[in-house]
């Protein structure tokens, strides 16, 4: 259990605080409340993931439908004993109701979010109760007249009644006003009466149901509408029965599913929360850490998260290869306390679920328990910050860390006497490294920068510090001890050099050399870093022109790969087609055997060969062409669709449907087959007894082409005459080589819709169909591209 001072002093209820506002629900902010710190390795990588896939779902929807949802425990328990819920308690229901249908159904279309399903798919609906309670309960104090047939039939009989009461007493005012103090209709004691002078009080007969402050106005319900209201009465009294009756069934329903409406609440409220940390986990432009088994933190550019994004310096932190134990010195307000403030909160986070405000390539180990001594806390400890108090929380930690634990320590042995401070501070130190417990501190005393240069297990670091500006950087460097930089600051500040010569004569030699070689090291460290940051630089753009030229290659290959298919395809047409003709030759030469002798089977046989031969001549399927010089030079240079060509590839005419005089190539139909081929292959057509009908055919097309529209109605028609309808629009639409058009179909039943779905999934020419879009026609027409 980690100690209530520790979160304090680490800032951590800040990070409690911005994550319930996260929450939409007040369930979900009260579990915010109850989060959970967990040393649990395998519970906090499943909270860690559940963090990941709301975060994911949140960057690609942008919001998440959960919609308002209420503790029912209480109203569901007086249901379940029988009573009844009031309309606010019902309307709340099927409000939760509704949130747990709309978030499943979002959920359930999310292949990426594995882990929130398991709390999805315990969710139930009942969409007739949310829906009839919606429709019947119009606020919490007032019910629809469409709750019931009765209801609506003893309102109108009420606002009859009324009506007719209104008429009467019109008439009372109209015929003795002068007797009346105002000329109005108002009501005592839910009964309808006129105000009556005191003096006139026997000139209206009826009943005194009030009397005024000054006692000089009676409010008088006349005896002509004494039944009136008394039926209007009754007609109220069935009102409340019949809406008790509807509450009452309502809640006994409510009441059948109230277990499956708990479950319902407890995983609406798991949901808000998992998402809130995902929304928190944007706003702080976190990443989701991984987690390493070898007790190591490795935090690349970490952000403490309560500081402002563009003020914040990032550091990089390394602890626990090679080293537990970090030793950070540098000046006052040099940013110290805040690293260290960042590794505490950033290891409460993490065992949390929450991620963590750094960069990708992170990791973070799993502490059985985190301790923190920071003197700087915002908090009435502040004026105790002594060395008693300090060293009173120390043995605190002393008695309860343990192997695997998290320790924090700011200005280690401060307080006290120097000498008696830092051997103290050392000594404690060694009894942490011992418990093999990774630990953190800040000092400025000299003897514990030594101590961490020589002893094994312990390393240095150091804020920086910019002597030029005389302003800390706030970057930590680890390996380097911090520098005082007492006497270059006083000198840049004007105090006279032969005061700080003195100063520096009364330091031991030593001391003096270890400072300039401390400063010699981090000039040093500072080159390093420059060279280091450039040479990232310069291979981060080196991987990224690699990555462009590998995404060229890929194209190019791509290109390449699809250009062979073509390829291969057009000549297994080819060989299709010159088998076709052999298969044909042959079925000619077997017919002919019962008829001819054998020389005379020789010759036809020897016909077979020559057409065969020629056949495959004309085919032109060699290895490296497809067509001939003498081909070449009978090609045409300009086609038009429509217009009637001789493919001297096949020795057959076709017909172009599309041409490019850019690429030359056009795209013509031969008999069943339809194929792109080079301007090459295409001549006149030869003349023939034939032509008359080729000709007529090209007419055809052309006619086709101009009069096609890029539309068909489908609206009105059974599934049998729009299939045969729609099939010839097709045939015809390909003719005319339209490359889109419109099929309108409407919705109705679907039945029309999924019919020319399943025509469209099977006709060879369509390259692809979707429903219209907005402006297009919407789900009622279907776009087709060809």
């Amino acid at each position: 259990m980690i100690e209530e001072r520790t979160l304090r002093v680490l800032e951590y209820y800040e990070i409690i605080k911005q994550l319930k506002e996260q929450a939409v629900s007040t369930l979900g902010k009260e579990r915010v409340e109850a989060i959970e710190i967990s040393s649990d390795v395998e519970k906090v990588q499943v909270w860690q993931k559940e963090t990941t896939e709301a975060q994911g779902i949140l960057l690609q929807s942008s919001k998440v439908p959960i919609g308002a949802f209420y503790p029912m425990s209480e109203a569901l328990k007086r249901a379940e004993l029988g009573a009844s819920m009031d309309m606010g308690q019902l309307l709340h229901l099927a409000s939760s109701l509704r949130a747990a249908r709309k978030l499943k159904a979002f959920l359930d279309n999310k292949e990426e979010s594995l882990l929130l399903k398991q709390y999805t798919i315990q969710l139930t609906e009942d969409r007739e109760l949310e829906e009839e309670i919606f429709s019947s309960i119009i606020s919490e104090e007032e019910m629809s007249d469409s709750a019931s047939g009765t209801l609506r039939q003893i309102r109108r009989s009420m606002s009859s009644m009324k009506e007719s009461i209104r008429k009467k007493l019109d008439s009372i005012v109209t015929s003795s006003g002068q007797y009346l103090q105002d000329g109005i209709v108002t009501m005592r004691q839910d009964r309808f009466v006129v105000p009556v002078k005191l003096e006139n009080k026997h000139k209206v007969p009826g009943i005194v149901h009030d009397t005024s402050a000054s006692g000089a106005t009676l409010f008088v319900e006349p005896m002509v509408i004494v039944e009136m209201n008394n039926k209007l009465q009754t007609l109220k009294n069935e009102e409340h029965q019949e809406i008790q009756r509807i509450l009452k069934e309502f809640s006994d329903r409510a009441a059948l599913i109230a277990d499956e409406i708990r479950v319902n609440e407890t995983n609406l409220t798991e949901l808000d929360f998992i998402f809130a940390k995902g929304k928190l986990s944007i706003s702080m432009k976190a990443e989701a850490v991984e987690y390493n088994f070898v007790m190591e933190i490795r935090l690349k550019q970490a952000r403490h998260p309560l500081i402002d994004f563009k003020k914040v310096v990032p550091s990089d932190i390394l602890i626990g290869k090679g080293y537990k134990t970090l030793m950070i010195t540098g000046p006052n307000t040099g940013g110290k306390t805040v690293t260290l403030k960042t590794m505490g909160l950033f290891a409460l986070m993490y065992q949390s679920g929450l991620h963590l405000p750094c960069d990708y390539g992170s990791s973070m180990c799993i502490f059985e328990n985190i301790f923190a001594d920071i003197g700087d806390e915002q908090s009435i400890e502040q004026s105790l910050s002594t060395f008693s108090s300090h060293m009173t929380h120390i043995v605190s930690i002393l008695n309860s860390a343990t192997k695997n634990c998290l320790v924090l320590f700011d200005e280690l042995g401060a307080g006290t006497d120097p000498i008696e401070g830092a051997a103290l501070a050392i000594s404690i130190l060694e009894e942490i490294k011992s418990r093999d417990c990774i630990c953190i501190a800040t000092t400025h005393y000299s003897e514990l920068k030594h101590y961490a240069l020589t002893e094994d297990g312990v390393e240095n670091a150091s804020m920086e510090f910019n002597i030029d500006t005389l302003s800390p950087t706030y970057r930590l460097m680890i390996g380097l001890p911090g520098k005082s930089n007492a006497f270059e600051i006083s000198q840049r500040l004007g105090l006279q050099q032969h005061v700080i010569e003195m100063a520096k004569s009364r330091i031991h030699t030593d001391k003096l050399a270890m400072e300039d070689m401390l400063k010699e090291i981090e000039e040093e460290k500072k080159k390093i870093e420059y060279e280091r940051r450039e040479s990232e630089r310069i291979y981060a753009e080196a991987q990224l022109i690699e990555e462009k030229m590998q995404m060229k290659l890929d194209k190019i290959n791509d290109r390449k790969e699809r250009e062979i298919q073509e390829g291969k395809k057009l000549a297994q047409e080819i060989v299709k087609k010159a088998k076709e003709e052999i298969d044909e030759q042959i079925k000619e030469v077997l017919n002919l055997k019962q008829q001819l002798d054998r020389e005379d089977l020789n010759k036809e046989l020897e016909k077979a060969r020559k057409k065969i031969k020629n056949t495959m001549k004309g085919l032109a399927y060699e290895e490296n062409i497809l067509y001939s010089k003498e081909d070449k030079e009978k090609s045409l240079n300009q086609i038009e669709k429509g217009d009637r060509v001789f493919v001297s590839t096949f020795h057959q005419e076709g017909v172009v449907l599309e041409s490019d005089d850019k690429k030359r190539e056009a795209f013509v139909q031969l008999g069943a087959m339809k194929m792109n081929l080079p301007y090459e292959v295409l001549q006149k057509p030869k003349k023939s007894k034939k032509d008359s009908q080729y000709s007529g055919a090209g007419k055809i097309l052309k006619h086709k082409s101009k009069n096609i529209k890029t539309e068909i109605d489908l609206r009105g028609l059974d599934l049998e005459t729009a299939r045969i309808e729609l099939e010839k629009y097709l045939d015809d639409v390909v003719l005319s080589g339209l490359s889109q058009v419109t099929i309108i179909h409407g919705l109705g039943t679907f039945v029309l819709k999924k019919g020319v779905e399943e025509i469209l999934k099977h006709y060879a020419p369509v390259k692809s169909y979707r429903s219209g879009k907005y402006g297009e026609g919407g789900p009622g027409v279907t776009i087709v591209q060809f």
